[in-house]
């Protein structure tokens, strides 16, 4: 494209060859009206840049009186704390081969067992599905089973090994507000199932340790997320079971950190698929109890 320099220099170079006046004339009046057209172009430009900023100026003034500064529900309730990547959730399982029948091939509750294909796979879900609400969570998954085999320790030592990695967490995070130990039943079926709009759930039941120093909040935070699962979805939830045997002290690592749950998911004949539906169901009921500053 050419530019007023290039046209004036033309218009200069012309006169020097002496042409017809009348040539002269038109050629310098056509030039001109070609500069004039290049700075009309020129100022539409300049005019459509301005008017397009000032247009998002005044959009973006707009959204802000709207909505005041605040979050729209699209960037996440947690949108803050999650930039700062301060854990809030902490899930593991203490018992992290407990599979199901569809996975282990086994029909003996005791023998449904599996490597991968386990219990931590619904932790997994549970904790991606949080970060994707933007709740900053931890997800421990310690192959507790096999460092009991590796040592040659029972099956009763489990939560001695568990212990450790959610200690050492609770110690280097302050921000945690939950903990929660995954698991499944070995209950029936028509027990730890239920139907809601035409598919298949599984069941939740909370466990809680009389025996830590921490039971009260932990039983009252338990009791919490049974009435607001009870309150979307009736029946999908057990209840909240307290264990107290005098001749134990096994606390289920719940006097480490208050409001902290044994949560069992479904049972031993569930499907993960199952299982999946209801951990969407559980992250509602987290959102909101931390969105209300519940706990």
């Amino acid at each position: 494209m050419q530019t007023d320099k290039d046209l004036f220099e033309l218009i200069k170079e012309t006169y020097p060859l002496n042409p017809r006046e009348e040539f002269v004339s038109a050629t310098s009046k056509k030039l001109r009206q070609s500069a004039r057209k290049l700075n009309n172009k020129r100022r539409i430009k300049l005019f459509s840049y301005v008017s397009s900023s000032i247009a998002i100026c005044a959009i973006a003034l707009t959204c802000f009186f709207i909505y005041g500064g605040k979050d729209t529900e699209q960037e996440g309730i947690f949108s803050s704390i999650a930039m700062k990547k301060d854990p809030i959730i902490y899930i593991y399982q203490t018992h992290n081969f407990e599979s199901f029948f569809t996975k282990s091939n086994m029909n003996d509750p005791a023998e449904a067992l599996h490597e991968t294909d386990n219990i931590t796979l619904v932790g997994e879900k549970l904790s991606q599905s949080l970060i994707k609400k933007g709740i900053p969570t931890i997800h421990d998954k310690t192959n507790i089973m096999g460092i009991l085999k590796e040592k040659g320790l029972s099956f009763n030592d489990a939560y001695t090994i568990s212990r450790e990695p959610l200690k050492s967490t609770l110690e280097k995070n302050k921000s945690l507000k939950m903990v929660f130990d995954i698991h499944r039943d070995s209950r029936k079926r028509n027990e730890t199932t239920i139907e809601i709009n035409g598919k298949d759930y599984s069941r939740t039941v909370f466990v809680v340790s009389r025996s830590s120093a921490n039971y009260e909040e932990n039983l009252k935070f338990a009791e919490l997320l049974d009435e607001k699962i009870k309150g979307k979805f009736p029946g999908l939830s057990r209840g909240v079971i307290v264990k107290d045997n005098p001749t134990s002290r096994d606390t289920y690592n719940q006097d480490l950190f208050g409001n902290s749950v044994l949560l069992e998911i479904g049972g031993v004949e569930n499907t993960l698929q199952e299982e999946y539906r209801t951990v969407d169901i559980l992250v509602e009921v987290i959102e909101e109890i931390l969105k209300e500053k519940e706990i």
